[in-house]
């Protein structure tokens, strides 16, 4: 997976946050969000003593009650639009997943004996199906290896450059979807229901549906909620209070239902609470367009505090495929004779290490294609099984 840059100004995430944004003003969706609730109710609140102000000509103008509403609106759907915006991210990388497991299509054995196999979409797959993937292709699910040895690229989801050998029986019999053979065949039973996969938990993971919050978050929507019952407490009370002082004086008139909404979301902490999801989520994105894929919010809070990593395996932090830079003779020997003889022993070498060096010796010395039969040499193909016989 490569690091592909998203942006606030990305016209689809935008479009998309729009629409979102309205989508979010389902009740349910508003109940999860206290504080942006109780703003949610007084948007609706004023709509309605605006539609009675233009039926029912009142002290309060119209127009005034309007524009409260309006503030009040857009204060809701600036707060869907930030949450969607920071959601938008995640999908579109969830996206980018998504679309690679549909795109693998899968060789279904049916018969094993004869290894008859029908093609079928990845995500048709059932739970003990049998699949037969051969060198070049993309392991279709998670499962275990009933037959055969084979060479397996994991750098997609494991990091590691150095592919490794999977073989049926012990404990190198699973294997991964999204992950390639490099050499030999493999027959796999599908050992994961659909959407249980390692694939479609990390697309969840993305997407931030599982995201769990930590304990500062929980803290501070308790502190938000208790501030936001606080407040509306006390704006509740001037409404009595003033209807008594006007009936005492015989003067004036009481505070108008509008202006105590308008107080109450002033006083109310509508920012922090119109933020505080979408930061979260925001959080995780960012990690995520590192290739770092966080499984709680305390694991982003402490990825802000992380000055220097240290890890036990290089390849852990690399793309997964190495690449050749520089060839380094011996003494005696030219680099532009080096460089012919590694493409010479490179050409047949579909790995990411043997491109690579075919790439570099055009690039450097401009060495021209040549093949096997050009040189009369005789390639000896690799295989997980001449690996393990050596």
């Amino acid at each position: 997976m490569t690091r592909t840059p998203h942006t606030l100004l990305n016209t689809d995430i935008v479009r998309e946050a729009l629409v979102s944004s309205f989508r979010k003003l389902n009740p349910r969706v508003q109940l999860r969000n206290p504080v942006m609730f109780t703003v949610y109710v007084g948007s609706l609140l004023t709509t309605i003593l605006w539609l009675h102000s233009l039926a029912v000509p009142s002290a309060d103008s119209s127009g005034f009650i309007l524009a409260v509403s309006v503030w009040l609106w857009f204060t809701v759907l600036f707060a869907n639009f930030a949450e969607a915006i920071a959601e938008g991210r995640g999908k579109a990388q969830a996206e980018s997943l998504r679309k690679n497991r549909v795109s693998v299509i899968a060789k279904k054995l049916t018969d094993v004996a004869s290894r008859s196999t029908v093609e079928v979409p990845a995500p048709d797959l059932k739970l003990g199906d049998l699949v037969y993937v051969t060198a070049g292709e993309m392991i279709p699910a998670d499962g275990e290896i009933v037959e055969g040895v084979a060479s397996v690229d994991e750098s997609a989801i494991t990091g590691e450059s150095a592919p490794v050998v999977r073989e049926s029986g012990g404990d190198r019999s699973s294997v991964t979807g999204g992950t390639r053979v490099l050499s030999d065949w493999l027959v796999v039973e599908v050992r994961t229901l659909p959407g249980q996969s390692f694939l479609d938990r990390m697309i969840a993971m993305v997407e931030g549906a599982q995201r769990q919050k930590t304990p500062n978050e929980i803290a501070l929507a308790i502190l938000l909620a208790a501030l936001t019952l606080i407040f509306l407490l006390v704006v509740a009370t001037l409404l009595p209070y003033s209807i008594y002082s006007v009936a005492t004086s015989g003067q004036g008139r009481p505070i108008p239902l509008t202006v105590l909404v308008a107080l109450f979301v002033c006083l109310a902490p509508t920012t922090i609470g119109a933020l505080l999801s979408a930061i979260g989520i925001a959080g995780m994105n960012r990690l995520s367009e590192a290739n770092v894929i966080a499984l709680s919010g305390r694991a982003v809070e402490a990825a802000g505090d992380v000055d220097v990593l240290l890890l036990d395996k290089t390849g852990t932090i690399t793309l997964g495929n190495r690449q050749a830079t520089r060839f380094l003779p011996t003494a005696g020997i030219a680099e532009k004779d080096l460089a012919e003889a590694a493409l010479l022993s490179s050409l047949p070498d579909e790995t990411a290490e043997g491109r690579s060096i075919v790439v570099l010796a055009h690039s450097k010395f401009g060495l021209a294609d040549r093949d096997a039969g050009s040189v009369k040499a005789n390639f000896v193909p690799f295989s997980a099984r001449t690996r393990m016989s050596g």
